[in-house]
């Protein structure tokens, strides 16, 4: 009943606050540097959006649907990767590849996730599946895993490339959070106040990395143990060399990079700034975009992520040039908050909302959204 009242992902932030502890949810929520500049900067520019609605058109039918990375999909919208998936909650990974696949769009598994690549795919054979690579110093186990994935029948590697080092997390320093959680004075107490929480977590499967074997510590810890910071256009060339599916790279920030990439072989860019995770004060996805698209032309397809929060936010972004957005934040919330049934409302918000805000502009297919569609407020 209380999901059903949730009017928007704001709405389902709050509810996700109130069911998780601190930690888990700082983790989800919080971003890089004492102001987190990255994160607040990407969702004041969708702020910063005016429609340009057209009226007396007939919008009693929309259609959704487009291309992504060449198969149609039902919403412009990709579930992004996320690590530590199953400390939101113990339904992890595949309560949210079931929603995607429920709702018509593709998933993407991260390396840092806590469900392996095989149970994944033994769980919701039917979704679309990608695999998030990130690269280690271990080259020979980055051939294992996209091996792995391309048995298990994923159709994309997303390549990340912003994190050589991890960024500056203040909440995860202050807040001790470690992978898995500890039982510290802390902790003990934190059980009294979210029990349920604490007992999904209690009593299901042990909460680890189904693809790392060296978990303890903090997230920063295993970045900078795990990660390879010398990691150059060449690593992309040798994936390129490995995997023959298609291949994407997150985590583009600019239009030289964007360009680049697509010359060494990629066959999409997400401008990406990892949630604003990473690098303080880093570009806005939604900002740059439309120099990123104008740079591309149509070589390589390009997706946004970061600050998005409704389905305005992605219409915004489409009207921009993006090809879809990648959400991850919104659909934890969900997950904090109740489960598979909290993405799912969080992803049936999204669906409505961009049918809503596509029917008030007076449009009825994506590829009829556009620069004209919207200004840019001072």
């Amino acid at each position: 009943m209380l999901l059903e009242r949730c009017a928007s992902v704001a709405d389902v932030r709050a509810m996700a606050k109130r069911r998780v502890p601190r930690a888990v949810f700082d983790y989800t929520d919080g971003a890089a540097g004492q102001d987190e500049a990255s994160l607040r900067r990407a969702r004041q520019a969708f702020a910063r959006v005016e429609f340009q609605p057209r009226v007396l058109l007939d919008v009693r039918t929309v259609d959704t649907s487009t291309t992504i990375l060449g198969e149609r999909a039902a919403l412009p919208l990709v579930f992004a990767p996320t690590g530590f998936t199953r400390m939101m909650h113990a339904a992890g990974e595949p309560a949210v590849a079931r929603v995607a696949q429920r709702l018509g769009i593709p998933y993407g598994l991260s390396t840092l996730g806590t469900t392996s690549i095989e149970d994944l795919a033994a769980a919701v054979p039917g979704a679309r599946r990608w695999f998030q690579l990130y690269l280690m110093t271990d080259r020979g186990y980055g051939v294992e895993l996209v091996d792995r994935a391309r048995a298990a029948g994923y159709d994309t590697i997303v390549l990340t490339v912003d994190t050589p080092v991890p960024g500056r997390r203040h909440r995860d320093v202050r807040n001790g959070l470690t992978i898995p959680p500890q039982l510290t004075a802390r902790t003990v107490a934190d059980m009294i106040v979210h029990p349920r929480w604490w007992m999904n977590l209690l009593t299901s499967e042990p909460l680890s990395f189904a693809t790392l074997t060296s978990t303890e510590g903090t997230v920063a810890d295993l970045i900078a143990r795990v990660f390879d910071p010398s990691i150059t256009i060449d690593d992309l060339d040798w994936l390129r060399s490995v995997w023959t599916g298609r291949l994407v790279v997150k985590g583009v920030q600019t239009v030289d990079d964007a360009v680049m990439v697509a010359d060494h072989g990629a066959d999409g860019v997400i401008l990406s700034t990892h949630g604003g995770r990473q690098l303080e004060r880093a570009p806005v996805p939604f900002e740059i975009l439309p120099r990123v698209r104008e740079a591309l032309d149509d070589r390589v397809e390009v997706l946004i992520d970061g600050g998005v929060m409704s389905g305005a936010d992605v219409v915004a972004a489409l009207c921009q040039g993006a090809t879809a957005v990648a959400v991850g934040r919104a659909y934890l919330y969900g997950l904090m908050a109740a489960g598979e049934a909290g993405v799912q409302r969080v992803g049936d918000l999204l669906a409505e909302e961009i049918v809503t805000t596509m029917q008030l502009l007076g449009r009825t297919r994506v590829a009829d959204l556009g620069t004209d569609c919207l200004r840019l407020r001072d």
